[in-house]
């Protein structure tokens, strides 16, 4: 997961380039190893990045989409993407990955905020 939010986080300031251009990229870095689920992940958050991004706005209430960090912007995405799209993963595992992520590379609000959105979003869904 975290490779995928490296390369997602990345389409956001690069959105004219491929994903596969992104993974090229993000390889020559000596801590970057592209996995089969990261590739999947990334590639079926940017196939669905409109269905995405409208669940993240009726969800993230008060916040627009260009309001919500980069940061938490991407790892919203990505778990959105497991939720929607991934059924062979649980659902509390997502929503813990992503809140670990925002805790690494955001800070505790981001976290919580994350939290709070895919909590809301999980409960509609069961």
């Amino acid at each position: 997961r975290e490779q995928a939010f490296i390369v997602l986080f990345e389409t956001i300031f690069h959105p004219d380039t491929t994903v596969g251009e992104l993974f090229s990229l993000a390889k020559e870095s000596d801590f970057f190893t592209e996995t089969d689920f990261s590739r999947k992940l990334v590639e079926t958050t940017v196939e669905h990045g409109a269905e995405i991004d409208t669940e993240i706005e009726a969800h993230a209430i008060d916040w627009s989409i260009q309001r919500i960090t980069k940061v938490s912007l991407a790892v919203l995405r990505l778990a959105l993407c497991e939720m929607m799209y991934f059924d062979d993963i649980p659902v509390s595992v997502t929503i813990n990955e992503a809140v670990e992520l925002a805790k690494k590379y955001a800070g505790k609000q981001d976290s919580r905020f994350i939290n709070g959105v895919l909590g809301t979003i999980a409960r509609e869904r069961e």
